[in-house]
């Protein structure tokens, strides 16, 4: 049984408590909280310089490009940096084995508990089945070619299955709207069973996207034309969003959002990753226009961050909103959790076992860049 106090507690279902105490089991369980350190009645109170929060949900992360640290160019768009991707398969299984590993690692050392993680092959596998975090594993699916859809989605099938025969949560997703034709998002949608619990999608990452879809026009057409690629994709979207009508009444989490307008948001949850954000596009999204209780957070890949921390991505969304430390950790914890289904994470209420982070260094309430996190 441990006692933890520090200058404030941020439980996320209720208010933060100042020299608040949480009590937990010997196996990370929330006991009690308790709103003074004088009712903790414990002789083995443990008090802490800074806040404690619960575990961070990283919301949208590839693992499994973890290999590709520092290979992509800054600041040259999307379409260059989709030229980096194809390089993943350069590297030897040791060596992908080992960059996963040591990812992994680094957010555990960064106060991470959960991930909702993009797969494209089995490399992350072995990794996850050690049971270090939890993982939702979105099983992505993307083709232009019409005549490869059948194809395609046998083999997401096989691959979403070989996740869920091995212990893990899997649901097949589609990338984006720009690489996913209208057939193959149907296919997408009516493989949604009783296992699933939500779909994510790459959302209005780039301006070409939207260019595309409201202009029939641009980088992104003349890429697609280049690839053979179904014209229903730009010619029956009037817009990035109209595939969520494709995808039916389904809970859906949008990723990246970087051009997204005021009118386009909908009532989904929605992640950003400033870091990718800034690193490929030089661009963050407008914060002021989401429901702050549907946003979440993540690091997206080394490929395009060169860290996995929650915290850093926290830092730069604080720089460009007005969130106040309380409403910058449910991002971080809460409602990451509830967009991904982890029950017994996000928050401090009695009977869940969500990971506690300790984060020092603070100024006032502002979460600074030299904040120092410990999962205890």
């Amino acid at each position: 049984m441990r006692y933890l106090s520090a200058n404030w507690i941020f439980p996320l279902h209720i208010p933060p408590i100042k020299e608040g105490v949480i009590q937990l089991s010997d196996k990370g369980e929330v006991i009690n909280l308790f709103n003074s350190r004088r009712k903790a009645y414990s002789d083995k109170l443990e008090i802490f310089d800074g806040v404690l929060c619960p575990g961070f949900v990283n919301a949208h992360c590839h693992l499994e490009l973890s290999h590709l640290l520092g290979i992509a160019e800054k600041g040259n768009g999307f379409l260059e940096f989709a030229g980096t991707i194809r390089k993943r398969d350069d590297f030897s299984e040791i060596e992908k084995q080992n960059e996963i590993e040591k990812a992994e690692q680094q957010m555990i050392d960064n106060g991470i508990v959960a991930v909702g993680d993009i797969c494209n092959t089995t490399d992350t596998l072995i990794q996850k089945q050690k049971e270090n975090l939890k993982y939702y594993n979105f099983i992505e699916a993307f083709g232009v070619d019409e005549n490869k859809v059948n194809t395609i989605f046998s083999q997401s099938m096989e691959l979403r299955n070989k996740f869920r025969n091995a212990g893990q949560k899997a649901t097949i997703v589609p990338h984006a709207p720009y690489s996913v034709p209208p057939s193959l998002m149907r296919k997408i949608s009516n493989a949604f069973d009783n296992k699933d619990i939500l779909i994510s999608i790459h959302m209005q990452e780039t301006k070409e996207e939207n260019q595309l879809f409201e202009n029939k026009d641009g980088i992104f057409l003349d890429w697609l034309i280049g690839m053979n690629a179904n014209k229903e994709i730009w010619e029956k979207r009037i817009n990035s969003t109209y595939v969520l009508k494709e995808l039916g009444r389904k809970k859906i989490i949008l990723i990246h959002n970087t051009f997204i307008q005021k009118q386009d948001v909908t009532d989904n949850y929605y992640c950003t990753c400033p870091k990718a954000n800034l690193y490929i596009e030089k661009m963050l999204p407008d914060y002021s226009i989401f429901d702050a209780d549907k946003l979440c957070v993540g690091t997206d890949s080394l490929a395009s961050n060169n860290s996995l921390s929650i915290l850093e991505e926290l830092n730069i969304i604080q720089e460009n909103s007005n969130f106040d430390l309380n409403t910058l950790l449910k991002i971080a914890c809460k409602n990451g959790a509830n967009a991904l289904g982890f029950e017994q994470l996000g928050t401090f209420e009695k009977g869940k076992i969500p990971g506690v982070n300790l984060i020092g260094n603070l100024d006032g309430v502002k979460v600074t860049a030299e904040s120092f996190i410990q999962v205890i």
